[in-house]
């Protein structure tokens, strides 16, 4: 097997193993299950490492080289205009294909997967095309996203309240792994040609803007599509008794998802073949590499969609019913804490971006204190989403005070922990939550009588907004002891002077 695809798979599985884990224990303890829905998850789970080992590969192989290409033709181009149709584009056309977008409309009851699809596609192409133009135009990430989010909630404040949650959640989980190694790599391409010593701290927050986009375009298709008027239809587990039950279960669903793979995954192609006929931007090589990256992408989030809605996502509904019976409810805040801080502390590009503010900060703020507060923040913001799906809070007395937090604290910390902190919003917010959390928390809230629409969804949204907070937190760390590092240096400096001073008169 191929190295990097071993790799890849290993991260997988460390993504996946410690909730099927959690899941298990439950299972033989406190939630008894049959042994046929138990195969379907723990089946769906094999299908999923093995879907985001090829998945995750084929990004790498092709999105970011595409990504990196297009960002350094475009600056090469110099026109303006060129430049926002073509981000735009891009950004529109990768959103279509991203998993995480297409779980959570296969989970949204309101509208029709497709319109809910293709109205984030257009906000991500609209924020990619604004993204480019911060970084042509040198705009401060902070100050942008301060208007943007006070934008933001001005708006909502005219969307119907059962899809606040929902539109918040749709930019959670836009920025997934097939967009964010494209928008990262166009950004990096972007911000390559300026020479000054921002440039490469104006690289990061692409992905931040690009999560602004869904939720607005969202809360717009809330105000005129009327979601309440649609009625949320639970998961209902298959009932299967033998192995070969199992399997027929999973083969007949294969076929569909395959085609919506391929009907998301030609426009990109289709864009690729048309940028080297134009370019003739990659040799040979590059072409075969890229094309071995698209069809590793194609198979693994064949993989992905079909363990996920057929075995995964069930499980995790039924999980969140059943631990709802009795005096157990209470068990779902140990519960999502637990889960929380695995989820995070397991997810491949979260360690990858650990290791970059590592690197940045010269080992002051190292790998491990970035685990702890990253891993810390989300199990909190699990626990949170826990306890709105109990109690029926509204979303706006966490998102709102956390968002206030955050666009303060971008105010005072270094301008490169500002775009690490909100891009890696999504970064957190990854396959498991949307594929277990999110029917988790929907099964709870069924369970309980709730409104799955207020009560269930925001989950996403609250998992991408910890990482804000708790990195920014850390670049606060970082700069008080850059500058508690600093003083003992100027003190030296100064004796060193005096004592060439003393030196001269003598």
């Amino acid at each position: 097997m191929n190295e990097k695809l071993k790799e890849k798979t290993r991260e997988a599985l460390t993504s996946v193993l410690p909730i099927t884990g959690i899941v298990l224990l439950l299972s033989v303890t406190l939630v008894p299950m049959e042994i046929g829905t138990l195969a379907l998850f723990l089946t769906g789970a094999v299908l999923l490492i093995i879907g985001m080992g090829f998945f995750q590969l084929g990004a790498e192989m092709a999105m970011t080289p595409l990504g990196q290409g297009v960002g350094k033709r475009l600056m090469k181009k110099k026109n303006l205009l060129i430049i926002v149709a073509v981000c735009f584009l891009m950004g529109a056309i990768i959103t279509i294909s991203e998993p995480d977008l297409q779980v959570l409309a296969d989970q949204v009851a309101s509208i029709p997967n497709q319109v809910l699809i293709y109205t984030v596609a257009v906000g991500v192409g609209i924020f990619t095309a604004i993204a480019a133009l911060r970084i042509l135009f040198r705009i401060s990430l902070s100050k942008l996203l301060i208007c943007l989010y006070v934008l933001l909630f001005i708006l909502s404040a005219f969307t119907p309240s059962d899809f606040i949650a929902v539109a918040f959640d749709s930019g959670g989980v836009t920025t997934g792994p097939m967009t964010v190694p494209f928008i990262m790599a166009l950004g990096v391409g972007l911000s390559a040609a300026r020479s000054d010593k921002d440039g490469t701290s104006d690289s990061f927050g692409l992905v931040a803007l690009c999560s602004v986009g869904p939720i607005m375009m969202v809360m717009l298709l809330g105000i005129f599509y009327h979601p309440s008027d649609a009625v949320y239809t639970p998961v209902e587990v298959t009932e299967v008794i033998t192995t070969q039950d199992v399997a027929k279960e999973f083969v007949l669903y294969l076929p569909h998802y395959a085609r919506e793979v391929l009907q998301s995954m030609l426009p990109i192609i289709g864009v690729f073949i048309l940028f080297q006929i134009l370019t003739r931007n990659y040799h040979k090589r590059q072409i075969l590499r890229m094309a071995v990256g698209f069809a590793y992408t194609i198979f693994g989030l064949i993989l992905f969609l079909t363990g996920v809605n057929v075995g995964f996502t069930p499980v995790g509904n039924l999980l969140g019913s059943n631990l709802t019976q009795g005096n157990m409810k209470w068990l779902l805040l140990p519960m999502g804490m637990v889960v929380g801080y695995y989820i995070v502390k397991a997810e491949p590009a979260v360690q990858v971006l650990n290791d970059q503010v590592e690197e940045l900060t010269g080992g002051m703020i190292s790998h491990r204190m970035m685990n702890i507060a990253l891993s810390g923040g989300v199990a909190c913001a699990v626990t949170l989403a826990m306890v709105r799906v109990l109690t029926g809070i509204s979303i706006y007395w966490i998102i709102i005070p956390g968002y206030l937090l955050a666009l303060i604290l971008s105010r005072i910390v270094p301008n490169v922990f500002v775009g690490i902190a909100f891009d890696s919003g999504g970064v957190a917010s990854g396959p498991m939550t949307s594929t277990f959390l999110l029917p988790l928390a929907m099964g709870a809230c069924t369970a309980l009588g709730g409104n799955v629409v207020t009560d269930a969804f925001g989950i996403v949204a609250l998992v991408a907004l910890a990482p804000l907070i708790a990195i920014q937190i850390m670049g606060l760390i970082y700069a008080r002891r850059e500058r508690a590092a600093s003083i003992p240096r100027e003190m030296m400096e100064e004796t060193d002077d005096d004592i060439v001073v003393e030196i001269e008169e003598e």
